[in-house]
């Protein structure tokens, strides 16, 4: 008796927006992914001008677009950091802050944000126990070579303190009206 040959129907891979618009994990696994609809970890890092500054803060009665990028002054970190700026204005007006966090130092932050004229604060986590605590400190690799380094990675976290949106492997280009498409959804 020949056996038959079970089939089934593939479905189409969503991306990760995708998903989350359908109020599924923003990605199918990962720490970072992992935090949507659970409290935002707390944390205290230091700005650009070396003041400490915890997440309470930033969110304060707003949401929080709280993003984890590579290193100021590269390519793709440039290129976010000012859509954010140029989408600051519309960002506010649906009620969300804007935060960055790389391993930098708030010295490497200050030059950064004076030569893009920044208008948010860049938070550093030299010894990147935030970018551990948010998942976003990753193996990597690049023209074969391994290392450890953090996961362009975008969280929006409403007034409450929850995370809403993971955004997981952010490519830059056309990110921030990702975003701003995210903060319509939550309203």
């Amino acid at each position: 008796m020949a056996k038959s040959k079970k089939t089934t129907a593939k479905t189409p891979k969503k991306t990760a927006s995708a998903r989350a618009k359908a109020g599924g994990p923003a990605a199918s696994k990962g720490a970072s992914a992992a935090l949507e609809g659970k409290k935002a970890p707390a944390f205290t890092l230091s700005d650009a001008e070396g003041k400490s500054v915890a997440l309470k803060e930033l969110i304060g009665a707003k949401s929080l677009v709280l993003y984890f990028y590579p290193r100021d002054m590269t390519p793709g970190c440039t290129v976010e950091a000012c859509s954010f700026r140029d989408n600051l204005t519309p960002l506010k007006a649906m009620g969300a802050n804007v935060a960055g966090i790389s391993g930098d130092s708030s010295d490497s932050h200050a030059r950064f944000a004076a030569k893009h004229g920044l208008n948010f604060p860049l938070l550093a986590d030299p010894g990147n126990q935030v970018c551990r605590l948010y998942g976003v400190y990753k193996k990597k690799s690049l023209y074969g070579r391994e290392f450890m380094g953090v996961e362009r990675t975008t969280f929006v976290i409403d007034k409450a303190g929850v995370v809403r949106r993971v955004f997981p492997k952010v490519k830059v280009d056309g990110h921030t009206e990702e975003v701003i498409a995210a903060l319509k959804e939550i309203g």
